[in-house]
């Protein structure tokens, strides 16, 4: 907990300085009350006492309450600011911290449960923090306060009060231990109800298409009366406290009074208005202390689960990027040029290797395509080049140098990237094509240009704002050719020296699938590409062709020398084109 607030900054610390002198001013203000009230008290039992000087003495009281409340005020608004200003930095470094993630920490984390960490563990140190800012630290300045007032005014009314301490303390310890080891669990269950909800929104398609409705729904019963079990019981538990604390409060007050009462019957006619107005005075006090208490009480309520999230964030904070970046931050004179040396890659979590020794090198303007059954490794070997893993062995080279020594900003202005599955965002479809701008100022005449290369400016054109236009987050406004082709568009637009189409021309027909890459061969004959596709006739023009198969590469050539050579090539060519349509090819 406490080595997450050293996200602290200069500015929230002096906010909290002035937080701890205008609590010390606002504690003084009610323990003067008090004294108020026992002079009250004597003038109003002493002969000759003056109405003014009663009015004098409750105006003072009047005043400190009027102060107190102000200190109050001006408490609640500087840790009000200190934690949304915490709240703040931490989510923008847990957010940053999480885009410096490579594919092994994402699967680690999973992105349901860092929008928990990002939002509802932060909620929760956010509220620990503004609430305790004010009780943490006001609460042991009047409880040792309170009692140095209390000190030598009555013996058995002292035990009294530190009897009632002592049980309240028992009670919150007992609560603690129950339900401490639960925070944790209703955490974890909140990460499964946020990936059970993203799950379905995502394939409501599907959902609806296999009639599953009341599967989903009892799935996602399930995982809610898990967490919400679990809910009721810490609730049940801490519900326990609130009459607990009230009892102990009133008891103490009443077993003050009956003390009292006992004293003042055995006191001397002398003494009795001392010891009247001591168990009036200490009364007041012995409630501050449990009040305080009750203050603490309400704190370690809040820290337990606080606990738990600010754990969860540091998990996050304290996790270094398997991806180290490199040290080249400048382009040398080649360009475009790419080499596999001899690669191979496992997964971490993995003990059989993905992909194993490949090795094949390409020139600028070079194509270089990768085809093979499915799960032979062809997106993991192009999500090497830009480093979402690292070669198990071997070396990648990029313009004759390392990509892993490369700075991996300057290594991805180098790369147009698109995905398998397009990614759209929820903005304009101009702002989507110039998206990200590659060490480069992009115009929107970059991002039409770039689109008519596409094939996308046909359908942008016809749609009522053109470029304007707003797509919904992943696209769901749009067809999946669209998306391919605006998602092609935002790569057209950046000018890099490589292409990596990761299977992107799927969607596409055959005639748009032709055109497209006739476009991109004539607008971009400079650039070198890496294509993973499926489609013979997507590939056959390439410059060379790799066949994966297993991971390893069983062939390796242009199209007319795999039909000779390689089987697998053979089989795949077959199963797509007549036999007279690949010699024609």
């Amino acid at each position: 907990m406490f080595k997450l607030f050293k996200n602290l900054n200069k500015k929230d610390i002096f906010c909290i300085f002035l937080c701890v002198l205008f609590i010390v001013f606002q504690v003084w203000l009610d323990l003067k009350i008090p004294d108020y009230m026992s002079a009250i008290t004597r003038l109003v039992q002493t002969k000759g006492s003056k109405m003014s000087e009663i009015l004098t003495q409750g105006g003072y009281m009047l005043l400190c309450a009027g102060l107190s409340l102000i200190a109050a005020i001006i408490v609640g608004y500087f840790a009000a600011y200190v934690s949304s200003s915490f709240s703040k930095n931490v989510r923008g470094k847990l957010f940053n911290k999480t885009l410096d993630f490579s594919l092994n920490e994402m699967k680690k984390f999973k992105a349901s449960s860092l929008i928990t960490r990002t939002t509802n563990d932060i909620t929760n140190v956010e509220m620990f923090l503004g609430i305790g800012l004010q009780m943490l630290i006001k609460a042991p300045i009047t409880a040792v306060w309170a009692i140095f007032k209390i000190l030598n005014k009555g013996k058995e009314w002292s035990i009294a009060t530190g009897i009632g301490v002592v049980i309240l303390l028992l009670i919150i310890g007992l609560l603690l231990i129950l339900v401490f080891p639960n925070f944790k669990k209703v955490q974890k269950l909140i990460d499964n109800i946020n990936e059970l909800t993203r799950e379905q929104l995502k394939g409501i398609r599907v959902i609806r298409a296999f009639n599953a409705e009341t599967y989903s729904e009892n799935k996602f019963a399930k995982g809610n009366n898990d967490l919400t079990k679990l809910q009721m019981f810490n609730q049940k538990m801490m519900g326990i406290l609130n009459p607990g604390i009230y009892l102990i409060m009133q008891g103490v007050s009443l077993s003050i009074y009956i003390i009292g009462a006992y004293l003042i019957n055995e006191a001397s006619m002398m003494d009795k208005m001392t010891v009247f107005s001591n168990m009036v005075v200490f009364s007041s006090y012995a409630m501050q202390v449990i009040s305080s208490f009750l203050m603490l009480a309400f704190i370690f309520i809040l820290y337990p689960r606080a606990e738990v999230s600010a754990n969860r964030i540091n998990e996050v904070l304290d996790t270094d990027s398997s991806i180290l970046d490199g040290s080249v931050t400048k382009h040398n004179d080649v360009k475009g040029k790419i080499e596999f040396k001899h690669v191979s890659f496992k997964y971490p979590d993995s003990e059989e290797y993905m992909l194993e020794d490949i090795s094949f090198k390409a020139k600028k303007g070079d194509t270089v395509a990768f085809i093979g059954s499915t799960g032979s490794g062809k997106s993991t070997l192009i999500n090497l080049v830009p480093r979402f893993y690292d070669v198990t062995s071997g070396e990648i080279l990029i313009d004759d140098i390392n990509v892993k020594d490369y700075n991996l900003k300057t290594l991805h202005e180098k790369i147009g990237y698109v995905p398998q599955k397009a990614v759209i965002f929820n903005d304009s479809i101009m702002n989507n094509i110039l998206y990200g701008d590659a060490g480069k100022k992009l115009t929107k005449e970059m991002g039409i240009e770039a689109s008519k290369i596409a094939q996308a400016d046909d359908f942008i054109t016809k749609m009522e704002k053109e470029y304007n236009s707003h797509i919904a987050s992943g696209g769901t406004n749009v067809s999946g050719g669209q998306k391919q082709r605006i998602s092609i568009a935002r790569a057209i637009a950046r000018k890099p020296e490589f292409y990596i189409f990761d299977d992107s021309f799927s969607a596409l027909d055959y005639k748009t699938d032709y055109i497209l890459r006739k476009a991109l061969k004539e607008n971009t004959s400079d650039v070198t590409s890496l294509i993973v596709a499926q489609r013979i006739g997507t590939i056959k023009d390439a410059d060379l062709i790799v066949v994966l198969d297993n991971g390893k590469c069983v062939g390796m050539g242009t199209h007319k020398e795999l039909l000779k050579s390689c089987e697998v090539y053979k089989e795949i060519a077959y199963s797509q084109l007549s036999k007279e349509e690949l010699e024609n090819a």
